[in-house]
């Protein structure tokens, strides 16, 4: 599920408030650049869980058996399939 430009926007900026919040950054740029590079950064993890998604899903519809998407059989087999894409791609 794709996150819109403006929800990205709100969490950068929920991210950066909380962060200087709680002392967690020292801010060296203006908070116009640390959003920037949050939302570079969420869109990232956003197209790279795609991306897995996309991989798994292909997996899943190439068993011989067809899988019902939902079943638990499906879940267990999503579930793990992602995990094992993910460490390959380092996440």
């Amino acid at each position: 599920m794709m996150l819109s430009d403006d929800k990205i926007s709100h969490l950068s900026h929920i991210l950066l408030s909380a962060l200087k919040e709680k002392n967690l950054i020292a801010a060296k740029a203006e908070d116009s650049v640390i959003r920037k590079d949050i939302k570079k950064s969420i869109a990232a993890e956003i197209k790279a869980g795609e991306e897995i998604d996309a991989v798994v899903r292909k997996k899943l519809s190439s068993f011989s058996k067809k899988l019902t998407e939902g079943s638990s059989e499906w879940e267990i087999l999503y579930k793990k399939f992602y995990a094992e894409e993910s460490s390959k791609k380092g996440r």
